[in-house]
């Protein structure tokens, strides 16, 4: 790839800053801007960014201009911002993130594309974790950070025209994009849209990819991957690669995944069934990278975690354990709140929706879920819908969703902080679950503190 001058519009986003630092370790000019720095939020993603080399400019549109070659857009950005207008006006070179992200894995030897509609995070946490310790020549790009590591997304800056490996988005209907010689499906659920659109979609991702794992444990990817020919891998019987679970919690998840012929010992500080299927998904793609057996036993085993997955932020004196969780869809707040129930008598759980159209669409959903999920002793609050700005429908309340269930309702993060700390018990675990506020990790640490 020629060099070329870029600008990232949103780059502060967990999916937009780990590419705008990548093409900037390729040589590329890269600047950004995000409207959450204005407002001087999300400091340690401008952190990691500044340190990058990425040069960031005001939201407004001042900072377009027609050196610009390529403007890298996310596709969740209204059309009508200061700087889409002026990227028009200008005639840039517009590409949304998912489509430069394609680009780099369809370029990849190899290219390797992990999808799902849950747990990719997490299996491309895991990759990149593997590549980096292991001293594998590979780029990794992922949506969330390693635990203790923060700046944004996932990042290991592999060499140009080498391995790339990276987290594929369905939700945006861009999955499509993606040509890579391996691919990965790990489940496909209900979430953002209804499942035949997602089955499309899958399958059209399907029939792009050279090689083709899925995971044999979910009935829609199972059966997409064997009409395509794919190998499939976990705990269902039949499997190509079949994972057998020893342990799966309250402190870690242990088994052993079984493939061509030779056993690898998972054994990782996640607890849960869906953790232990992610370490195996995870060792597969590792294999294909080249990444010995014995090195994926002994460096997994370290795994730290992905920020906002099942993340332990602090235990009390009392021994209440808080819980930061990325959860928010049915499939990711199911798994979530088993795994939490499994280690505890009791949880005390928040969830706040990542948006009104969400919130909308998973309704109903979530309220048969949580009636059927939670038990007796159980307590669970809607915190209120977040809001990121711009021309959103604004007609529901996270009150009305808490009046589907009868539970409590916050109005903001102070009153959720003020809930938790009326609730908790000694020995209780105290879930927070939600996605894209930039806020909800300090929330967790409030939290924490307040119960300490």
């Amino acid at each position: 790839m020629s060099r070329a001058r870029y600008h990232f519009s949103g780059v502060g986003g967990a999916g937009m800053s780990p590419l705008a630092r990548l093409m900037r370790t390729r040589g590329h000019a890269v600047q950004g801007s995000d409207r959450a720095f204005d407002a001087g939020g999300n400091r340690e993603a401008a952190d990691a960014l500044r340190a990058a080399g990425v040069e960031l400019v005001p939201h407004d549109g001042r900072g377009i201009t027609a050196a610009i070659e390529r403007f890298v857009f996310s596709t969740a950005v209204e059309a009508e911002t200061p700087e889409m207008r002026a990227a028009r006006a200008l005639g840039l070179a517009m590409v949304t993130r998912p489509a430069l992200l394609a680009e780099l894995v369809n370029a990849g030897r190899p290219g390797v594309a992990v999808s799902g509609t849950s747990g990719k995070s997490t299996v491309t946490g895991m990759v990149a974790w593997l590549a980096r310790e292991s001293g594998t020549a590979a780029a990794v790009i992922g949506g969330a950070a390693l635990v203790g590591e923060g700046g944004g997304g996932c990042l290991v800056s592999g060499p140009d025209g080498g391995a790339v490996a990276a987290e594929a988005d369905e939700s945006d209907g861009t999955l499509v994009g993606y040509r890579p010689a391996l691919g990965l499906i790990h489940n496909i659920s209900r979430d953002h849209t209804e499942l035949d659109p997602l089955r499309k979609q899958f399958a059209t991702f399907a029939a792009q990819c050279g090689r083709l794992f899925v995971n044999a444990r979910c009935p829609e990817a199972f059966a997409l991957g064997r009409s395509a020919g794919a190998s499939s891998y976990g705990v269902a019987e039949g499997a190509d690669a079949p994972l057998t679970a020893h342990s799966l919690g309250p402190a870690r998840a242990t088994g052993v995944l079984r493939w061509r012929g030779r056993d690898v010992t998972l054994d990782v500080r996640q607890p849960g069934l869906h953790n232990l299927e992610n370490a195996a998904a995870a060792a597969l793609v590792a294999l294909e990278l080249g990444i010995r057996a014995t090195d994926i036993e002994r460096l997994l085993a370290r795994f730290p975690g992905v920020a906002r997955r099942f993340e332990t932020v602090g235990v009390t004196r009392a021994g209440i354990r808080v819980i930061d969780d990325f959860a928010h869809n049915g499939e990711k707040i199911r798994a979530a709140l088993t795994t939490a129930q499994a280690g505890a008598p009791r949880v005390v759980a928040m969830f706040q929706p990542h948006g009104f159209g969400p919130a909308r669409f998973l309704r109903g959903e979530l309220r048969e879920l949580l009636l059927g999920l939670l038990r007796p002793a159980d307590r669970f609050c809607y915190a209120e819908i977040f809001y990121a700005g711009g021309t959103v429908t604004r007609d529901l309340s996270s009150r009305d969703l808490a009046g589907d269930i009868g539970c409590a309702y916050a109005e903001d993060h102070a009153a959720v902080v003020r809930w938790v700390a009326g609730e908790a018990r000694p020995g209780d675990t105290v879930l927070l679950m939600g996605a894209r506020d930039p806020e909800l990790p300090g929330l967790a640490r409030r939290v924490l503190a307040a119960l300490a």
